[in-house]
């Protein structure tokens, strides 16, 4: 058990007979009135983003996850194999519980998180950035820098992303996966 004063974002809570996963709070204190915290509540299973409001000092459930490290093999028509790093146990995952996947290429490092209770995974993460190689974009200009104007470029997963104008095919880039945004060149 929890109370909101203990929330942060990654805590998993047991919420209407379903597992949610905090990816915003905001504790607020009106004027007048009780205090209360609002949430942002994504569902582990669906990838769906809920809004709610507890009341401050509210007793939650929370799941107990263990945060394993996993290597991507390669995808099937059932969904995403990895591969545990320790044991070498192979684990599938269908489609759904991997975000962003588009930007996972063979042998990309990941993290699975399982509930500790049922030995069940529940979603695929991956690092807050993989860096990639552009395989088509359109021929940049040299030495154009000073702006901020971008052009579609495909990487090597088939990821299309947005790149700054001085960027070319067959360059080596790091990719934020949270918001599929060019982050910097890669020597």
């Amino acid at each position: 058990m929890a109370t909101t004063a203990d929330f942060r974002n990654g805590l998993v809570l047991e919420y209407n007979n379903d597992l949610y996963v905090i990816t915003e709070f905001q504790h607020v204190k009106p004027g007048k009135g009780p205090a209360f915290v609002r949430t942002k509540l994504r569902n582990i299973k669906t990838g769906k983003v809920l809004d709610n409001t507890f009341n401050a000092g509210v007793k939650v459930t929370t799941a107990r996850v263990e945060q394993r490290p996993h290597q991507f093999l390669y995808k099937d028509d059932y969904g995403y194999t990895f591969m545990d790093n320790a044991t070498f146990e192979q684990v599938s995952l269908p489609e759904a519980m991997v975000p962003f996947a588009d930007l996972m290429k063979e042998g990309q490092e990941c993290t699975i998180l399982f509930h500790a209770e049922t030995e069940q995974p529940l979603t695929a993460e991956l690092p807050t950035t993989v860096e990639l190689v552009v395989t088509y974009t359109e021929p940049g200009l040299r030495g154009d820098t000073a702006t901020n104007t971008l052009k579609p470029a495909t990487v090597e997963t088939g990821a299309r992303i947005q790149v700054p104008l001085f960027i070319d095919t067959d360059t080596k880039i790091r990719v934020k996966t949270s918001d599929y945004s060019y982050v910097e060149r890669v020597k």
